[in-house]
């Protein structure tokens, strides 16, 4: 039995034999009233003490989980039976708070005075009160079943000799309080972690003791500092991980006897300036009916083993978390940084994806090898760019017994993208920023990322590497993480299409738009003055990309199968296609682990690792932002309308891609009314618009980093509802 198996589908704890919930839960539903411990024990014949004692952990694990709740007299009934509703608590910042139900019925309101005894996170069962004044279903507390919050992570502050944490996740709305005899080091204004030793309850407000002192709001490193705690990163390797880790020889590479030998190939690396750890390698070569394309990726899966300390702590981690000025990685460095990565002129395990693509660039076969190769080079993308785009002499001369390989992969590249382009590509221009730090590690500024040849080259191959493992693992029917990316939901369709209508516009595809028709509509807005506006709202209506057990297919990419099985150093899913895929091959090292249903639970945690990464790493962004905008107050720039809502504008400064709001009282005087089908904010008096895409000068009104928020104000208009805008590009955050 796997350790990370789900407690809903274990059959035993410890080794001990007892009831799975679903039969708990048929036992209580025939029951037809709560029953205790000892009614449900002599009912499924839990006859055993030892097996009694796991029965009641597993009560108390659906209790936490909201399936079942413990009544007064110590019975145990059916949530739903009893008219309540399980969820989790969302605070807002001004007090009041919402239960998202387990079963999405719709979001319940929760007042100030309910919101007293529980944080932002917990999970609690709730019983419906009606309808406030406002039309929303209200609710009362009736149990908290589990607090999510054991640590939190905030400023520390005194008052009156009355020492307390304001926690910097604004949706804690409740002070922590410090006795004087668990403030430790902590010094006012400073960054501190506490620990909660009493939670809330609705007379009192939490009690905690400081159990880390990160620092003052000002040092250098104190964004990511506080995001990694906010947000509740694994970032110190457990003991028996590092252990593990520390008895590796990073100059020893294992033999590589039973392995295809490419290591007569030029095989070269292209990552980014600041890359250090290089996860894949490419190479290819003509043939007489097209090309032969090798794509190498590190064998991660030969070093880190199902259920290691190494292993156990990359699932817990799920993928590395890269913020501006530092890598949180999901392998030690050991691995990440020496014996994984492809570095050039030393030998290498790797899983090697051989293609077979023919003129018109489309891949008829790929097998997959476990191989060992030896990398010519590590190139970046500019020094490629320079070579096979801009035929630079220079760097042509520097790099020329290699110019022929990468003339090669340029040209390969030129035939797939021109073929997926023409099967309907779905491309969206995006503009990525990074940071700058001076030598005292502070913002220095913030410089525009720019995508050329060489980059779509690596992601084209990626892709079809990708693809190819997919494929091959779909075949063959072993459970596995898809990259799922599913059709655009029902609503955010309809509202879309509203838009396009209004500007006599129409998506093709009726209910079930293919991404051909996406593309179709990009491609004949070409060249409109509200074409990125259009472009920018065809995106957001597609869903984020998720990993799942079961092949929905990728709708951006028009994939009917696809997986991540490229940066297995940095990603938990493809160290598990990794597995599959040997799994595939017939490989000797080890049996697959895995069940149908341990897959989905893998999936839903790695979405999950995913999604708190993005969220961390946008916190540490936006308060080095502020940080950066706080000498640049007073100071007037030029911007695009990015976001539209009811109290204002979000407009992103050209240049150095900050974002803040224009308040809507700081509007020329008027009353305005957002309409959200136009996206416009718009003036009834005047008929002053505002809308998604418009342009504008703002000046920089104030910054406040603890709220990570800046304010402008309006300084001259271009924006009108009738004007798309010509703005600058913004970063599309949809992964693929």
């Amino acid at each position: 039995m796997r350790k990370r198996k789900h407690r809903q589908d274990r059959r035993s704890v410890s080794g001990i034999t007892i009831p799975e919930r679903s039969a708990i839960l048929r036992f209580l539903e025939k029951a037809g009233r709560p029953r205790t411990l000892q009614h449900i024990a002599d009912g499924l014949a839990v006859r055993d003490d030892d097996a009694r004692a796991a029965l009641n952990k597993r009560l108390a694990a659906m209790e936490r989980d909201g399936q079942i709740i413990r009544n007064r007299r110590d019975g145990f009934g059916i949530v739903g039976k009893m008219g309540l509703i399980a969820g989790r608590i969302i605070g807002h910042p001004d007090g009041f708070g919402f239960l998202v139900p387990d079963d999405k019925s719709g979001d319940l309101f929760l007042g100030a005075q309910e919101m007293r005894g529980v944080l932002h996170g917990d999970r609690a069962v709730v019983r419906v009160l009606g309808q406030d004044r406002q039309g929303r279903r209200e609710a009362a507390i009736v149990e908290v079943t589990e607090r999510r919050n054991v640590r939190v992570v905030g400023r520390y502050a005194q008052q009156a000799g009355l020492g307390y944490l304001v926690p910097d996740n604004r949706r804690i709305n409740q002070d922590v309080l410090i006795p004087a005899e668990a403030r430790g080091a902590a010094r006012p204004g400073q960054f501190a972690v506490a620990e909660i030793v009493t939670q809330p309850n609705r007379h009192t407000q939490p009690v905690g003791r400081i159990i880390e002192v990160l620092g003052d709001h000002a040092a250098p490193g104190m964004a990511s500092e506080i995001a990694i705690r906010a947000f509740d990163l694994p970032f110190e390797w457990p003991e028996d991980a590092d252990a593990e880790a520390a008895a590796i020889d990073p100059t020893v590479v294992p033999s590589a006897r039973d392995r295809r030998d490419f290591r007569d190939l030029p095989f070269v690396t292209i990552d980014g300036e600041d890359a250090r750890d290089f996860d894949d390698a490419v190479y290819c070569e003509p043939c007489t009916d097209g090309w032969r394309l090798l794509v190498a990726i590190a064998d991660v899966a030969h070093y880190v083993h199902p259920d290691s300390p190494l292993d156990t702590e990359a699932h817990n981690r799920g993928n590395s978390v890269y913020f501006p000025d530092r890598v949180i990685p999901m392998l030690p460095e050991v691995l990440s940084n020496e014996l994984c990565s492809l570095k050039p002129n030393v030998d290498r395990l790797a899983m090697v994806c051989e293609m077979q693509v023919n003129a018109k660039g489309k891949v008829r076969a790929s097998t997959f090898h476990e191989g060992v190769i030896r990398s010519d080079a590590r190139l970046t993308y500019t020094e490629v760019a320079r070579i096979v785009v801009d035929r630079d002499a220079a760097v042509c001369h520097a790099r020329s017994s290699l110019v022929p390989h990468l003339d090669n992969l340029y040209a390969l590249f030129l035939s797939m993208h021109r073929r997926r382009r023409k099967h309907a590509v779905l491309e969206f221009d995006s503009t990525e920023s990074r940071v700058r730090f001076d030598a005292a590690g502070r913002i220095e500024s913030i410089q525009e990322v720019f995508r050329n040849d060489a980059h779509r080259l690596i992601e084209e191959f990626m892709l079809a590497a990708n693809v190819a493992a997919a494929e091959l693992l779909s075949e063959r029917k072993i459970p596995v993480l898809y990259r799922n990316h599913e059709l655009p939901k029902a609503e955010k369709l309809e509202a879309l299409r509203q838009f396009l209508g209004e500007l006599g516009l129409q998506l093709g595809g009726g209910e079930e738009p293919e991404t051909r028709d996406y593309a179709r509509l990009s491609e004949a807005v070409e060249g409109r003055p509200d074409a990125h506006l259009i472009r920018t709202l065809m995106l957001r209506s597609l869903p984020l990309a998720v990993y799942g057990a079961d092949n929905l297919g990728h709708f951006g990419l028009a994939f009917p199968a696809y997986t991540h099985f490229t940066s297995p150093i940095r990603r938990y899913p493809d160290l598990l296609v990794h597995r599959a895929l040997r799994q595939a091959m017939g490989a000797r090292r080890g049996a697959y682990p895995y069940t149908e249903n341990d897959v989905q639970v893998l999936g839903e945690h790695c979405s999950m690792t995913e999604r708190r990464a993005d969220e961390a790493t946008r916190d540490a962004l936006q308060r080095l932002k502020c940080e950066y905008m706080q000498g640049k107050v007073g100071q007037v720039f030029a911007g695009t309308i990015s976001g539209l809502a009811a109290f204002g504008l979000f407009v992103e400064l050209d240049d150095i891609f900050v974002e803040g709001m224009i308040h809507v009282t700081s509007l020329p005087n008027d009353y305005y009314h957002f309409d959200p089908i136009r996206h416009v904010l718009k003036g009834e008096r005047r008929g002053i618009g505002y809308r998604l895409g418009g342009r504008v000068t703002v000046q920089v009104a104030r910054v406040d980093p603890d709220e990570k928020k800046i304010d402008f104000a309006l300084q001259q208009e271009s924006g009108q509802a009738g004007d798309g805008g010509h703005g600058r590009r913004r970063r599309s955050r949809r992964k693929r």
